[in-house]
């Protein structure tokens, strides 16, 4: 099976190892670099509904790179689109629920596929919308959050709760529910008011026994910060 190596402190580069006859995917444009035993192509995994469900709803690519080390063992580097972190996720036993942009690449004996949410936890965007990628097979799969990476432990009888800018991946056995607030007395609107006044945004609010990858920086925080310093054009 070709091996992940996270390879750099700060933006890393994934740097994988193949042997002859091996194959994996990757986000499109995530190839840096390969030697020349290897071959690159363009590939819709899954099929087309589900290349364009992952297209429209978690805003991956409708097209993905294929890398097959064709003539012999061969080294490749990728990078995410994003600045940041990048883990290795090991699928099988423990199979995971990806957020929006998470996704950069797996061995072959893995599929990301788009699962729907109920309306409650896709009422706001952010961590999927309506859907979620979802792995099934074994191997291995690479994930990307901006800024730094960290794993949390979710025990029975201690949820987390984490603001939604911030989930990267989590266990597909945890429960998991959206919430406006982390005050449970205040109600919907009080939440959602308390929510745009106070700066606490969307939380996710995990329970039961697993693991949730957590990012440094909330990309959409980012954003807003940014257009904030853009001049805009006097009238």
């Amino acid at each position: 099976m070709p091996v992940f190596t996270v390879t750099g402190d700060v933006d890393p580069f994934l740097h994988v190892a193949l042997n002859q006859g091996e194959t994996i995917f990757c986000e499109s444009d995530a190839m840096v670099m390969m030697e020349s035993n290897l071959d690159l192509s363009g590939t819709v995994q899954g099929g087309i509904l589900q290349a364009a469900m992952r297209r429209f709803a978690n805003g991956e690519s409708f097209f993905q790179q294929r890398i097959e080390a064709t003539r012999g063992a061969g080294d490749c580097l990728l990078s995410p689109t994003m600045p940041g972190g990048v883990e290795v996720l090991e699928v099988g036993a423990r199979q995971y629920l990806l957020s929006d942009g998470a996704y950069v690449a797996a061995t072959a004996g893995v599929q990301v596929t788009a699962r729907s949410q109920g309306l409650g936890n896709a009422l706001f965007g952010g961590t999927g919308g309506f859907f979620v990628g979802q792995s099934s097979g074994s191997g291995q799969l690479a994930v990307n959050g901006f800024g730094s990476l960290f794993r949390l432990d979710v025990q029975p009888g201690k949820d987390i709760t984490i603001d939604n800018g911030h989930v990267v991946a989590w266990d597909a056995t945890l429960q998991y529910g959206l919430s406006a607030s982390t005050n449970s007395k205040r109600g919907l609107l009080g939440n959602l008011v308390g929510s745009m006044t106070s700066g606490e945004g969307m939380v996710l609010k995990f329970s039961g026994q697993g693991q949730v990858l957590v990012c440094s920086r909330n990309k959409d925080s980012f954003l807003a910060w940014l257009a904030s310093k853009i001049p805009t054009r006097s009238s």
